[in-house]
Formats: C-alpha cells, sequence, structure tokens
C-alpha cells in the first residue's frame, strides 16, 4: 500500500466566458419524469469528474476544446434531456424540461504541463476550483444547467476534462454512457454506438406499493457520542492498493471465505480499520454502505443504453466491539450477505418505500460509505487523444472510492480515498499497514499446496 503524495502544484488557468453548448439540431420539446431511483435524497446533488488526457502526435492540429464541444452540441441531439432543465412536478415528483437550452461549456488554457503533475493525478487534485470553475448561480439541482463541461489545454498538448453532473440524471454508468458517445462522435462516428434509452416508468413503484425489506441504511442514528464526522480540520488521502497489498490482506481471511472477491475483502477490512479510526463508543453500532450498481438484477434486464440511476445502498451492521475485536472473516461475512441482499425484489422495495415516504437521506452517522468505480468506464473514454492517464472522481468526501489506477511503477491497481479527521486518518493508516506488512502466518498454503487464491 502506499499513501498519495501531497504536492503543492501552483499554475494558473486562464479560462474564457462559460457558453451555453445547445443540441445541434432541434430536438423535441417536452416534460421527461424521474424514476424513484433517481429521486432518492443522496443523489440531489452534483457530481464531478475529472478526465486527464497526454499529448497525441497523430492528432497535431487538433484543438480539444474545438474537438469536444462540437461533438458534445452533436451528442445532445440524441441526449436532449442533458440539455434540459430539472423541475419539481406534481407532489414533489421531480421531472426534466426538455427545453434544448443547453448545457455549460468552459474553455480554458493553464500554463502547466500534464507531467508537472507527478503523482498527483490521484484525488486530491491541486487547484481543483481552477479546472473546474463553478459558474455562480449553476450548482443548484432545480433550474441549473445538468452537466457543466471545462476543458483545460496543457502546455504539453494535453488537455484536462472536467465535468459536474446533476447525479439525479445519471450514474456512473450513464454518465460515462454519455461521455462516451461524445467520444465516439469526436472521433467522426454519426451516431453513438448505444442509443441512449429513458424509460424511467421501468422503476416507478408497484400499485400498491410494498416495502417487503428493512432497508435498515436509512435508519435515524442519533450522534449520541459525537462520532458523527465533522467537517472541518478534515483530511482526504488516497492509497493505493497493489495485488501484493491485496493478497496479503486476503491472508487474514479464513481458508472457506478465501474465493471471496477483491472487492469483498478490500472492503471487509477497510471497514474495520476505519471503525479502529474514528474510536466509536464499543457497544455503538458501526456500519458500512456499499453502492450497488443494480442493473443486472433485473429479469427481464433494463434496456441496453438505460442511463437513468440503478442504484442500491446496501448495508452491512455490527457493534464496534465485535468489528474490532473479531478476526476479518467476520466483517467478511456480513459484507458478503450485505451485497448478496440486492436483488430485484430489494430494489422494487426501495421503490416502493421512496412512493410511500419520500426519497429518505443516508446517515453517515459511524458508518463508511464506499462506492466501486472500477467497472464504470471512465479510463476507457476516449476523444481521440487516447484513453486517460486518471479517470474518475473529481472530489471526494463522504464516500471512499475505488478507482482502477496504474502506478508509476506500471503497477495496475486500486487507488481507494478516504475522508477523516487527522487524529482518525493516523490510527486508520496504522493499522492499514499493519495489517498489510505484518500478515498473519499462512498455515493453509503450508498444508494444502493446490489451494490458490483468487485474483483481482
Amino acid at each position: 500500500m502506499t499513501l498519495s503524495s501531497s504536492i503543492s502544484l501552483a499554475f494558473t488557468v486562464r479560462r474564457c466566458e462559460p457558453e451555453l453548448v445547445a443540441p445541434a439540431k432541434p430536438t423535441p420539446h417536452e416534460f421527461k419524469y424521474l424514476s424513484d431511483i433517481d429521486d432518492q435524497q443522496t443523489l440531489r446533488t452534483q457530481s464531478p469528474v475529472i478526465q486527464f488526457y497526454r499529448n497525441e502526435t497523430a492528432m497535431r492540429g487538433q484543438d480539444p476544446v474545438k474537438v469536444i464541444r462540437k461533438a458534445i452540441a452533436e451528442t445532445l441531439v440524441f441526449y436532449y434531456p442533458f440539455a434540459g432543465r430539472l423541475r419539481k412536478g406534481p407532489g414533489r415528483k421531480l421531472v426534466v424540461d426538455c427545453t434544448g437550452e443547453g448545457v455549460l461549456f468552459i474553455e480554458a488554457d493553464a500554463n502547466v504541463r500534464l507531467e508537472q503533475f507527478g503523482d498527483a493525478l490521484q484525488p486530491p487534485f491541486p487547484c481543483l476550483d481552477e479546472l473546474l470553475y463553478d459558474v455562480p448561480g449553476s450548482s443548484g439541482i432545480l433550474g441549473c444547467p445538468l452537466l457543466l463541461i471545462q476543458v483545460t489545454r496543457l502546455m504539453c498538448g494535453g488537455f484536462i476534462f472536467t465535468l459536474r453532473v446533476n447525479h439525479t440524471i445519471s450514474d456512473a454508468t450513464g454518465l460515462v454512457q454519455f461521455m462516451s458517445a461524445i467520444g465516439q462522435i469526436a472521433c467522426g462516428a454519426q451516431v453513438p454506438s448505444v442509443s441512449p434509452v429513458w424509460e424511467r416508468e421501468l422503476l416507478h413503484p408497484r400499485n400498491p406499493p410494498r416495502v417487503t425489506f428493512l432497508h435498515r441504511e436509512y435508519d435515524e442514528m442519533p450522534n449520541t457520542k459525537g462520532t458523527l464526522i465533522p467537517h472541518e480540520n478534515m483530511v482526504l488521502r488516497s492509497f493505493f492498493f497493489g495485488s501484493t497489498d491485496v493478497a496479503a490482506l486476503r491472508k487474514h481471511v479464513p481458508l472457506h471465505l478465501r474465493t471471496c472477491s477483491t472487492f469483498e475483502v478490500l472492503t471487509a477490512c477497510l471497514w474495520r480499520c476505519h471503525t479502529i479510526g474514528i474510536r466509536p463508543d464499543p457497544e455503538e453500532d458501526v456500519r458500512v454502505i456499499f453502492v450497488v450498481n443494480a442493473r443486472a438484477k433485473f429479469e427481464p434486464p433494463l434496456p441496453i443504453g438505460y442511463y437513468g440511476n440503478v442504484l442500491a445502498h446496501t448495508v452491512a451492521i455490527s457493534s464496534a466491539a465485535k468489528l474490532c475485536k473479531n478476526p476479518v472473516g467476520y466483517a467478511l461475512e456480513l459484507v458478503k450477505k450485505a451485497k448478496a441482499n440486492v436483488t430485484e425484489e430489494y430494489m422494487r422495495s426501495l421503490v416502493d418505500l421512496i412512493a410511500l415516504k419520500g426519497p429518505p437521506p443516508i446517515t453517515f452517522v459511524r458508518t463508511y460509505v464506499v462506492s466501486d468505480l472500477r467497472g464504470a468506464g471512465f479510463k476507457e473514454v476516449d476523444f481521440g487523444w487516447g484513453q486517460p492517464v486518471y479517470g474518475g472522481p473529481a472530489l471526494v468526501k463522504m464516500t471512499s472510492f475505488y478507482i482502477p489506477f496504474r502506478n508509476h511503477k506500471g503497477e495496475d491497481g486500486i487507488v481507494v480515498t478516504f475522508y477523516l479527521t487527522g487524529p482518525a486518518m493516523e490510527r486508520f493508516e496504522k493499522e492499514i499497514e499493519s495489517m498489510i506488512k505484518d500478515p498473519p502466518i499462512d498455515r493453509f498454503e503450508n498444508t494444502n499446496p493446490t489451494f490458490k487464491r483468487s485474483t483481482m
């Protein structure tokens, strides 16, 4: 495991005036309702993404700003709801008014080269406010542009593509589908390879609604012991876990659980270390909530091209004492059980819960929240300059993201982001380093030489 190095990199960004990029052709003016999954309280936010691209000799003479701006306009013909504005409909239901007004776009130049970022090509990013300018009046959920895009040229010929999306419109999978469509059209395609599908009615409530799960991810958790994460004196750090690190963590897992996935073992270990870091009262409940892309859970499947939110937040709960004193296998079994809970019926139950009680908030009290973005596809988005050096979340706070990453040594692995108070971060680092550097003696490998660990 390696900790991201915080470099002090100062540079200047010169921005043009923000402009609205509208669809290249007339589009329908209609109202499109969001699904009840889109309408979750946790998704009523703006989510930023950042992509770093190298100079590409084959694109010499091409201006990434002009290429991408033109491709956005053409892509919005197919994804025209993105060019509209969100309104509040009857019964608090959110609806997209497809006005065709467009998305906000900023052209910019920075006096810095890509190589100057060094190992900082993972959160936290230096000068992020300069690379994704918060246009005054643009960051609301209702009545504002649904997308803000800034393309910043670098002195080396590379560029940085930053984007902020209204999360109610799309999850990471849907957003990557849209970004990939921009890339395909930028590279000369006439239409996207995947046709966008709205059809949010597929995730409307049943008649009558019936809640068949407890959905404890929405429990009201009083902050009785002062363990709610404060918003001051916080530290954001990223940790790189290579295959050797994951193998070391897997040695803490009992033999009958060794077939667990990388996500499961990493989440179990990090949940335990996170809890040790925040030091809750031993008898208090702590929890891990992880975001599940539930597209594969439906039968028949949701249509290919569906770009709305299909997210569930499932939870594992334990007393702090049991989690910290038991071996990792205890946490791992809780994680596996919570993950298995997400079925089509679970999603239907969630939709019905939202319809009956309104979009409930998720509590962050004594909670480790995880979102696995390794399969989202940000690293594959190509605007003609090849794949990005880094692609994924730009700003990280209450949620830990698992981000695919290749370090400066050429080793593939996972970057995990953490946002904790300074003292809690120090305790967390010490605990996870101890697990990796001093794994238990692996008795099973000596007695069962045919055993093979599952790979990443």
